[in-house]
């Protein structure tokens, strides 16, 4: 075993059944390899380097903010880049006159909606509990209480480790709620429906959900209706909703949030995480609608929620103003366009070789292969010069596939690149 390998078994991180590579530089969605060649990031790292590596935009901010000062405690030196920032993603994503706690990452901004949808249930409602419910197809994180809460079969801890929690209710897709005879419609949306009522509404503060699926299943879209069904059973029950949209949010789907794909879902709040940090920082950002904001101030209400010594410090708002700097200066109207030509290229796909499923929107898609063959056609993807990202699967056999979901500022020629590489390599495999 090499010195590099004796090492690499010492960081205690993710690994995968593929050797890993050496990057000696970057631009946009490119990485530049050791040895001259150059491989193209078809899932954004881990689907979050939204607006590419080294951006001019983003470097241009950090280095002014940096000889402006580093670090300052917002409750002691005024946090006008924070506000900045806040103003900023607030508009980018149609909700301008929202409040919003800002973190450190996505995990910590769903530990922190958790704890804000608690604070305000108990103040307007008189909560006696504050249960917060989700899919059996989701993910929101990786620390003890968002693994526990969540179905990633793949991570979740053992029972005995979960803290009493686990999903309270079906995903609206196949693998999880399979009907006889037709699929998934807006009417499953009364599953959650019957997990209020199971625990009682007076216990449950809110409900946490994907507006489309994640990694966990592989980009699943839910039927029409069902979002707009699950306002109207929450607001009937006085239960928060809130959308995880950690990977969704600012763009992936082609809209600023995946959302604003229906109409009548307008959650309470929103967290935001991969898509604003962009790869350059670890961020999350919590938004909270006017209506439910003035309930976390309620002289009945508890302390907010500790969010954390680094939550977006200086440095970190202007990496992230950056980041929103680049996807401002991206043709909407292209990118929308180019979202649909990506989707249309990778359905034609259908039936090639091993490919059993394609399911997505705009900047993210699920491809699901033969048990078995995912990664053969990951490391075939690689020999041609694109790599990808593996989805958990679901269902049983559990389904497996890979996320195709390169940066929002691929080129047409990168598009054509990337589904060039990917059937070739499909076919490879067969």
């Amino acid at each position: 075993m090499d010195r590099y390998s004796q090492t690499r078994e010492r960081l205690l991180t993710s690994s995968r059944p593929m050797p890993d590579f050496e990057v000696v530089g970057s631009q946009g969605p490119w990485l530049h390899r050791a040895g001259g060649t150059r491989i193209f990031d078809g899932s954004s790292g881990l689907l979050c380097t939204n607006v590419g590596q080294s951006s001019p935009k983003v470097h241009a901010r950090i280095e002014k903010q940096f000889f402006r000062y580093s670090f300052g405690g917002a409750a002691v030196v005024q946090p006008h880049i924070q506000m900045e920032l806040m103003d900023r993603v607030c508009r980018a994503v149609g909700r301008p006159d929202d409040s919003v706690a800002l973190t450190t990452c996505g995990t910590l901004g769903v530990e922190v909606a958790v704890g804000l949808a608690r604070n305000i249930t108990r103040a307007r409602d008189r909560k006696q509990r504050g249960d917060i419910l989700t899919s059996t197809l989701s993910y929101h994180g990786m620390s003890a209480l968002t693994l526990a809460l969540a179905g990633n079969h793949a991570r979740r801890p053992r029972r005995e480790d979960a803290l009493d929690l686990g999903p309270a209710f079906p995903a609206p897709y196949p693998p999880t709620h399979a009907h006889e005879g037709s699929g998934c419609g807006a009417s499953c949306a009364d599953e959650i429906a019957k997990a209020i009522d199971r625990r009682g509404p007076e216990n449950v503060a809110a409900v946490l959900i994907e507006p489309v699926n994640g990694t966990t299943g592989g980009a699943f879209v839910p039927p029409d209706g069902y979002l707009r069904r699950v306002s109207e059973i929450c607001q009937e029950r006085d239960v928060l909703v809130i959308h995880d949209e950690v990977l969704t949010g600012l763009w992936r789907t082609g809209t600023p949030l995946a959302s604003h794909h229906w109409e009548g879902c307008e959650p309470d709040m929103v967290i935001l995480s991969k898509g604003l940090g962009a790869g350059y920082t670890g961020v999350g950002a919590v938004l909270v609608s006017p209506e439910m904001a003035r309930w976390v101030r309620h002289e009945d209400a508890d302390p907010l929620p500790a969010m954390g010594t680094m939550a977006t410090h200086p440095l970190m708002a202007a990496a992230c103003l950056g980041v929103l700097d680049e996807l401002e200066a991206i043709d909407q109207i292209a990118l929308k366009a180019r979202g649909q030509r990506l989707g249309q290229a990778l359905k034609s796909l259908t039936g090639v070789g091993p490919v059993q499923d394609i399911r997505g929107l705009g900047f993210l898609y699920g491809v699901e292969v033969t048990p078995g063959q995912l990664w053969p056609v990951m490391k075939a993807a690689e020999v041609r010069g694109v790599f990808f990202y593996p989805f958990t699967g679901a269902g049983e056999p559990r389904s497996e596939g890979l996320v195709v979901a390169p940066p929002l500022i691929s080129t047409d020629e990168d598009i054509e690149f990337l589904t060039t590489a990917l059937a070739d390599a499909l076919k490879a495999v067969g």
